[in-house]
Protein backbone atom coordinates (compact mmCIF):
# COMPACT_ATOMS: atom_id res chain seq x y z
CA UNK A 1 0.00 0.00 0.00
CA UNK A 2 1.17 3.44 -1.18
CA UNK A 3 2.33 5.39 2.49
CA UNK A 4 3.23 1.68 4.32
CA UNK A 5 6.72 3.28 5.21
CA UNK A 6 7.31 5.20 7.96
CA UNK A 7 5.75 8.37 7.37
CA UNK A 8 7.88 10.48 10.20
CA UNK A 9 11.22 9.37 7.96
CA UNK A 10 9.74 8.98 3.78
CA UNK A 11 8.13 11.21 1.47
CA UNK A 12 4.09 11.08 1.79
CA UNK A 13 1.45 11.90 -0.64
CA UNK A 14 -1.32 14.12 1.10
CA UNK A 15 -4.15 15.89 0.51
CA UNK A 16 -5.75 18.10 2.74
CA UNK A 17 -10.13 17.74 2.15
CA UNK A 18 -11.78 20.74 3.16
CA UNK A 19 -15.26 22.69 2.72
CA UNK A 20 -13.47 25.84 4.25
CA UNK A 21 -10.27 27.35 3.03
CA UNK A 22 -8.11 31.02 2.45
CA UNK A 23 -8.85 33.00 1.24
CA UNK A 24 -11.88 33.00 4.00
CA UNK A 25 -10.63 33.44 7.36
CA UNK A 26 -11.19 31.60 10.64
CA UNK A 27 -9.19 28.92 12.57
CA UNK A 28 -10.04 25.86 10.65
CA UNK A 29 -8.87 27.96 7.33
CA UNK A 30 -5.51 28.95 9.29
CA UNK A 31 -5.22 25.85 10.87
CA UNK A 32 -5.24 23.79 7.45
CA UNK A 33 -2.93 25.74 5.73
CA UNK A 34 -0.16 26.23 8.59
CA UNK A 35 -0.53 22.29 8.81
CA UNK A 36 -0.10 21.73 5.49
CA UNK A 37 3.17 24.77 4.93
CA UNK A 38 4.80 22.62 7.34
CA UNK A 39 4.44 19.10 6.19
CA UNK A 40 5.56 20.27 3.31
CA UNK A 41 8.60 22.30 4.59
CA UNK A 42 9.55 18.96 6.00
CA UNK A 43 9.45 17.21 3.04
CA UNK A 44 6.07 15.56 2.05
CA UNK A 45 4.24 16.40 -1.27
CA UNK A 46 0.84 18.38 0.20
CA UNK A 47 -2.10 19.23 -1.84
CA UNK A 48 -4.87 21.03 -0.53
CA UNK A 49 -8.71 19.91 -2.41
CA UNK A 50 -11.16 22.28 -1.25
CA UNK A 51 -14.54 24.23 -2.45
CA UNK A 52 -13.39 27.59 -1.42
CA UNK A 53 -13.16 29.93 -4.45
CA UNK A 54 -10.04 31.70 -4.51
CA UNK A 55 -6.86 31.96 -6.12
CA UNK A 56 -5.46 28.29 -7.55
CA UNK A 57 -1.90 28.90 -6.09
CA UNK A 58 -1.32 29.74 -2.75
CA UNK A 59 1.72 32.34 -3.08
CA UNK A 60 3.78 31.49 0.03
CA UNK A 61 5.64 28.08 -0.55
CA UNK A 62 3.93 27.30 -3.70
CA UNK A 63 1.28 25.06 -1.98
CA UNK A 64 -1.29 23.37 -4.43
CA UNK A 65 -4.79 24.14 -4.27
CA UNK A 66 -7.55 22.40 -5.99
CA UNK A 67 -10.46 24.80 -6.07
CA UNK A 68 -13.48 22.77 -7.20
CA UNK A 69 -15.42 25.82 -7.58
CA UNK A 70 -15.20 29.53 -9.47
CA UNK A 71 -17.95 31.08 -7.47
CA UNK A 72 -20.52 30.52 -5.51
CA UNK A 73 -22.80 31.89 -2.50
CA UNK A 74 -20.91 29.90 0.50
CA UNK A 75 -18.25 27.57 0.93
CA UNK A 76 -20.16 25.10 1.52
CA UNK A 77 -22.69 25.22 -1.31
CA UNK A 78 -21.57 22.71 -3.82
CA UNK A 79 -22.17 21.53 -7.27
CA UNK A 80 -22.76 18.21 -7.82
CA UNK A 81 -20.02 18.61 -10.75
CA UNK A 82 -17.70 19.64 -8.18
CA UNK A 83 -18.25 16.58 -5.96
CA UNK A 84 -17.83 14.51 -8.96
CA UNK A 85 -14.61 16.15 -9.71
CA UNK A 86 -13.25 16.05 -6.37
CA UNK A 87 -13.64 12.09 -6.47
CA UNK A 88 -11.82 11.48 -10.01
CA UNK A 89 -8.91 13.98 -8.19
CA UNK A 90 -8.37 11.29 -5.17
CA UNK A 91 -8.68 8.71 -7.73
CA UNK A 92 -6.00 10.26 -10.29
CA UNK A 93 -3.74 11.83 -7.94
CA UNK A 94 -3.28 8.07 -5.73
CA UNK A 95 -2.53 10.12 -2.60
CA UNK A 96 -1.04 8.25 0.27
CA UNK A 97 -3.19 9.65 3.02
CA UNK A 98 -6.35 11.57 2.60
CA UNK A 99 -6.98 13.88 5.72
CA UNK A 100 -10.60 15.28 5.87
CA UNK A 101 -11.36 18.24 7.83
CA UNK A 102 -15.00 18.96 8.80
CA UNK A 103 -17.02 20.99 10.43
CA UNK A 104 -20.77 21.32 11.15
CA UNK A 105 -21.64 21.40 7.51
CA UNK A 106 -19.20 19.96 5.37
CA UNK A 107 -20.94 18.17 2.11
CA UNK A 108 -17.32 18.19 0.43
CA UNK A 109 -15.69 16.27 3.66
CA UNK A 110 -18.12 14.00 3.82
CA UNK A 111 -18.37 13.26 0.38
CA UNK A 112 -15.21 12.88 0.14
CA UNK A 113 -14.91 10.07 3.19
CA UNK A 114 -17.50 7.86 1.39
CA UNK A 115 -15.57 7.84 -1.79
CA UNK A 116 -12.21 7.38 -0.20
CA UNK A 117 -12.93 3.45 -0.55
CA UNK A 118 -9.82 2.18 0.86
CA UNK A 119 -6.94 4.80 0.82
CA UNK A 120 -6.03 5.51 4.35
CA UNK A 121 -8.18 8.01 5.66
CA UNK A 122 -8.07 10.74 8.77
CA UNK A 123 -10.89 12.61 9.62
CA UNK A 124 -10.79 15.72 11.94
CA UNK A 125 -13.98 17.44 13.33
CA UNK A 126 -13.22 21.09 13.83
CA UNK A 127 -16.72 21.86 15.40
CA UNK A 128 -19.25 21.04 18.30
CA UNK A 129 -21.65 18.87 16.92
CA UNK A 130 -23.25 18.11 20.48
CA UNK A 131 -26.44 20.37 19.42
CA UNK A 132 -26.73 18.57 15.89
CA UNK A 133 -26.30 15.29 17.25
CA UNK A 134 -29.72 13.80 15.89
CA UNK A 135 -29.04 15.24 12.63
CA UNK A 136 -25.67 13.39 12.50
CA UNK A 137 -27.74 10.12 13.73
CA UNK A 138 -30.45 10.47 10.69
CA UNK A 139 -27.53 10.94 8.35
CA UNK A 140 -26.00 7.60 9.51
CA UNK A 141 -28.93 6.05 9.07
CA UNK A 142 -28.66 7.19 5.53
CA UNK A 143 -25.43 7.21 4.85
CA UNK A 144 -23.53 4.74 7.33
CA UNK A 145 -20.58 7.19 8.14
CA UNK A 146 -20.21 6.20 11.55
CA UNK A 147 -18.77 2.86 10.34
CA UNK A 148 -16.52 3.62 7.65
CA UNK A 149 -13.32 2.84 7.94
CA UNK A 150 -11.26 5.85 8.83
CA UNK A 151 -9.04 7.43 11.79
CA UNK A 152 -11.36 9.91 13.51
CA UNK A 153 -9.99 12.68 15.41
CA UNK A 154 -11.28 16.05 16.86
CA UNK A 155 -9.63 19.49 17.82
CA UNK A 156 -10.30 19.01 21.53
CA UNK A 157 -11.60 16.91 24.35
CA UNK A 158 -14.70 18.76 24.04
CA UNK A 159 -15.26 18.53 20.31
CA UNK A 160 -14.30 14.40 20.69
CA UNK A 161 -17.27 13.73 23.19
CA UNK A 162 -20.07 13.97 20.77
CA UNK A 163 -18.30 12.25 18.35
CA UNK A 164 -17.70 9.31 20.19
CA UNK A 165 -21.07 8.89 21.24
CA UNK A 166 -22.08 8.91 17.71
CA UNK A 167 -18.95 6.21 15.84
CA UNK A 168 -19.82 3.71 19.17
CA UNK A 169 -16.74 1.58 19.76
CA UNK A 170 -14.38 2.67 16.92
CA UNK A 171 -11.57 5.44 19.21
CA UNK A 172 -11.59 9.22 18.66
CA UNK A 173 -8.45 11.02 18.94
CA UNK A 174 -7.73 14.20 20.11
CA UNK A 175 -5.58 16.07 17.34
CA UNK A 176 -5.21 19.65 18.40
CA UNK A 177 -4.79 22.92 16.83
CA UNK A 178 -0.73 23.78 16.44
CA UNK A 179 0.81 27.12 17.10
CA UNK A 180 4.13 28.62 16.67
CA UNK A 181 4.45 29.85 20.26
CA UNK A 182 7.79 32.24 19.83
CA UNK A 183 5.88 33.86 17.02
CA UNK A 184 3.14 34.46 19.55
CA UNK A 185 5.13 35.26 22.79
CA UNK A 186 5.17 39.21 22.63
CA UNK A 187 6.64 41.89 24.98
CA UNK A 188 3.84 43.91 26.85
CA UNK A 189 4.32 47.98 25.78
CA UNK A 190 3.98 50.92 28.65
CA UNK A 191 0.35 51.63 29.08
CA UNK A 192 -1.71 54.17 31.60
CA UNK A 193 -1.95 52.28 34.61
CA UNK A 194 -5.43 53.77 34.82
CA UNK A 195 -6.87 52.03 31.99
CA UNK A 196 -7.98 48.36 30.76
CA UNK A 197 -7.12 47.52 27.44
CA UNK A 198 -9.74 44.22 26.79
CA UNK A 199 -9.32 42.44 23.26
CA UNK A 200 -10.97 39.88 21.28
CA UNK A 201 -10.82 38.26 18.23
CA UNK A 202 -13.52 36.27 16.23
CA UNK A 203 -16.14 36.34 13.23
CA UNK A 204 -18.55 38.54 13.73
CA UNK A 205 -21.47 36.03 13.57
CA UNK A 206 -23.67 34.86 16.05
CA UNK A 207 -22.21 31.51 16.93
CA UNK A 208 -19.29 33.59 18.43
CA UNK A 209 -21.89 35.52 19.98
CA UNK A 210 -20.43 38.69 19.58
CA UNK A 211 -23.44 40.80 20.66
CA UNK A 212 -23.48 39.15 23.90
CA UNK A 213 -19.78 40.32 24.89
CA UNK A 214 -20.73 43.69 23.72
CA UNK A 215 -23.39 43.40 26.55
CA UNK A 216 -20.78 42.27 29.12
CA UNK A 217 -18.08 45.11 28.46
CA UNK A 218 -20.75 47.65 29.00
CA UNK A 219 -21.78 45.69 31.97
CA UNK A 220 -18.25 45.65 33.02
CA UNK A 221 -17.80 49.59 32.25
CA UNK A 222 -20.29 50.71 34.08
CA UNK A 223 -19.11 48.34 37.22
CA UNK A 224 -15.30 49.93 37.10
CA UNK A 225 -15.49 53.76 36.56
CA UNK A 226 -14.99 55.72 37.58
CA UNK A 227 -11.40 54.02 39.11
CA UNK A 228 -10.80 52.21 36.23
CA UNK A 229 -10.91 53.18 32.31
CA UNK A 230 -12.02 50.40 30.05
CA UNK A 231 -11.13 50.14 26.55
CA UNK A 232 -11.78 47.21 24.08
CA UNK A 233 -10.94 46.29 20.91
CA UNK A 234 -13.35 43.81 18.69
CA UNK A 235 -11.10 42.03 16.17
CA UNK A 236 -12.39 40.42 13.01
CA UNK A 237 -15.42 40.63 10.47
CA UNK A 238 -18.84 39.55 9.69
CA UNK A 239 -22.60 39.56 9.50
CA UNK A 240 -23.13 41.20 12.69
CA UNK A 241 -21.16 44.03 12.15
CA UNK A 242 -23.52 46.39 11.12
CA UNK A 243 -25.71 45.16 14.04
CA UNK A 244 -22.89 45.54 16.41
CA UNK A 245 -22.22 49.33 15.15
CA UNK A 246 -25.79 50.14 16.00
CA UNK A 247 -25.57 48.50 19.51
CA UNK A 248 -22.03 50.59 20.11
CA UNK A 249 -24.19 54.11 19.13
CA UNK A 250 -27.18 53.25 21.09
CA UNK A 251 -25.48 52.38 24.24
CA UNK A 252 -23.02 54.98 23.66
CA UNK A 253 -19.87 53.04 23.81
CA UNK A 254 -18.10 54.20 19.95
CA UNK A 255 -15.60 56.31 22.50
CA UNK A 256 -14.33 53.06 24.19
CA UNK A 257 -14.96 49.97 22.26
CA UNK A 258 -13.83 49.76 18.19
CA UNK A 259 -14.50 47.54 15.78
CA UNK A 260 -10.98 47.65 13.32
CA UNK A 261 -12.30 44.77 11.15
CA UNK A 262 -9.75 42.11 9.93
CA UNK A 263 -6.40 42.62 11.00
CA UNK A 264 -3.00 40.56 10.12
CA UNK A 265 -1.26 38.25 12.15
CA UNK A 266 1.49 40.74 12.75
CA UNK A 267 -0.99 43.70 13.86
CA UNK A 268 -2.62 41.23 16.52
CA UNK A 269 0.00 40.51 17.62
CA UNK A 270 1.23 43.96 18.33
CA UNK A 271 -2.31 45.06 19.51
CA UNK A 272 -1.81 41.58 22.19
CA UNK A 273 1.33 43.62 23.26
CA UNK A 274 -0.95 46.98 24.11
CA UNK A 275 -3.50 44.69 26.04
CA UNK A 276 -4.05 43.50 29.38
CA UNK A 277 -6.95 40.60 29.02
CA UNK A 278 -8.28 38.75 26.24
CA UNK A 279 -12.04 37.49 26.47
CA UNK A 280 -13.84 34.76 24.43
CA UNK A 281 -17.35 34.62 24.70
CA UNK A 282 -18.17 31.83 22.61
CA UNK A 283 -20.36 28.71 24.32
CA UNK A 284 -19.78 26.37 21.33
CA UNK A 285 -16.13 26.72 20.72
CA UNK A 286 -14.54 23.72 19.85
CA UNK A 287 -10.77 24.45 20.42
CA UNK A 288 -10.54 28.65 20.21
CA UNK A 289 -7.35 29.59 18.36
CA UNK A 290 -7.29 32.98 19.62
CA UNK A 291 -7.71 32.55 22.34
CA UNK A 292 -4.15 30.08 22.50
CA UNK A 293 -2.24 32.87 20.45
CA UNK A 294 -3.36 35.62 22.98
CA UNK A 295 -2.35 33.05 25.99
CA UNK A 296 1.13 32.60 24.17
CA UNK A 297 1.33 36.09 23.95
CA UNK A 298 0.58 36.55 27.78
CA UNK A 299 -2.86 37.67 28.23
CA UNK A 300 -5.17 36.34 30.65
CA UNK A 301 -7.76 34.79 28.96
CA UNK A 302 -11.61 34.89 30.06
CA UNK A 303 -13.48 32.51 28.09
CA UNK A 304 -17.01 30.11 28.82
CA UNK A 305 -16.11 27.04 30.51
CA UNK A 306 -18.21 24.90 28.05
CA UNK A 307 -15.88 24.79 25.22
CA UNK A 308 -12.00 23.74 24.35
CA UNK A 309 -10.01 26.97 25.52
CA UNK A 310 -10.17 24.96 28.87
CA UNK A 311 -7.63 22.48 27.24
CA UNK A 312 -4.87 25.02 27.12
CA UNK A 313 -6.65 27.82 29.90
CA UNK A 314 -7.06 26.54 33.65
CA UNK A 315 -9.51 28.43 35.87
CA UNK A 316 -6.67 30.60 37.75
CA UNK A 317 -3.57 29.82 36.01
CA UNK A 318 -3.70 30.73 32.67
CA UNK A 319 -6.91 32.49 33.13
CA UNK A 320 -10.83 32.47 34.39
CA UNK A 321 -13.23 29.99 33.23
CA UNK A 322 -17.01 31.36 33.92
CA UNK A 323 -19.96 29.16 33.89
CA UNK A 324 -22.36 31.72 32.70
CA UNK A 325 -22.13 35.54 30.75
CA UNK A 326 -22.37 36.92 34.53
CA UNK A 327 -19.50 34.46 35.49
CA UNK A 328 -17.63 36.56 32.84
CA UNK A 329 -18.85 39.62 33.74
CA UNK A 330 -17.68 39.12 36.89
CA UNK A 331 -14.28 37.73 35.63
CA UNK A 332 -13.46 40.77 33.82
CA UNK A 333 -14.14 43.21 36.93
CA UNK A 334 -12.12 41.11 38.80
CA UNK A 335 -9.21 41.26 36.70
CA UNK A 336 -9.58 44.70 35.25
CA UNK A 337 -9.44 45.70 38.96
CA UNK A 338 -6.47 43.85 39.65
CA UNK A 339 -3.47 44.26 38.20
CA UNK A 340 -1.59 42.19 40.97
CA UNK A 341 -3.44 39.00 39.65
CA UNK A 342 -3.26 39.60 36.02
CA UNK A 343 0.78 40.59 36.05
CA UNK A 344 0.61 36.92 37.75
CA UNK A 345 -1.47 35.32 34.97
CA UNK A 346 0.40 37.06 32.34
CA UNK A 347 3.84 36.00 33.74
CA UNK A 348 3.10 32.21 34.17
CA UNK A 349 1.35 32.20 30.66
CA UNK A 350 4.49 34.12 29.01
CA UNK A 351 7.03 31.44 31.14
CA UNK A 352 4.85 28.03 30.32
CA UNK A 353 4.25 27.31 26.85
CA UNK A 354 0.98 25.36 25.99
CA UNK A 355 0.97 21.51 24.80
CA UNK A 356 -0.24 22.18 21.03
CA UNK A 357 3.21 23.45 19.57
CA UNK A 358 3.45 22.75 15.81
CA UNK A 359 6.36 19.85 16.26
CA UNK A 360 4.69 18.27 18.98
CA UNK A 361 1.03 18.58 16.79
CA UNK A 362 3.47 17.44 13.48
CA UNK A 363 4.05 14.14 15.43
CA UNK A 364 0.41 13.69 16.39
CA UNK A 365 -0.59 13.94 12.91
CA UNK A 366 2.28 11.50 11.56
CA UNK A 367 0.92 9.27 14.13
CA UNK A 368 -2.51 9.38 13.12
CA UNK A 369 -1.58 8.78 9.30
CA UNK A 370 0.51 5.94 10.57
CA UNK A 371 -2.63 4.84 12.10
CA UNK A 372 -4.40 4.90 9.13
CA UNK A 373 -1.89 3.39 6.68
CA UNK A 374 -1.57 0.31 8.76
CA UNK A 375 2.25 1.24 9.28
CA UNK A 376 2.48 1.62 13.19
CA UNK A 377 -0.46 0.47 15.81
CA UNK A 378 0.97 2.93 18.55
CA UNK A 379 -0.41 2.32 22.55
CA UNK A 380 -2.85 5.30 22.45
CA UNK A 381 -5.58 6.77 24.66
CA UNK A 382 -8.24 8.29 22.79
CA UNK A 383 -9.03 10.21 25.96
CA UNK A 384 -6.03 12.19 26.39
CA UNK A 385 -3.73 14.02 23.54
CA UNK A 386 -1.82 10.92 21.49
CA UNK A 387 1.44 10.33 21.67
CA UNK A 388 3.74 10.13 19.03
CA UNK A 389 4.69 6.49 16.85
Amino acid sequence: MPGSANLGSFRVRIAHVTDFYLPRLGGIEMHIHDLAMRQQAVGHSVEVITSTPGPAEERTGGLRVHRLTETVAFPSMLHPAALRTSRLLLRDRAYDVIHVHAGLISPLAFTTIAAAGSAPTVVTMHSLISHLEPAFRILDTGFGWSSWPVVWTAVSNVAAEPLRRLVGTAPVFVLPNGIDVSAWQVAPKPRDPDEVVVVAVMRLAPRKRPRQLLRMLHRAHRALEPTFRLRAVVVGDGPQRRSLERYLRLHRMTEWVSLPGRLSRARIRSLFGRADLFVAPATLESFGIAALEARCAGLPVVARAEGGIREFVRDGDEGILAESDDGMVEAIVRLAADPAEREAIAAHNRAVPPPMAWPDVLQRTAAMYAIATNDVRPALTHNRFPAAG
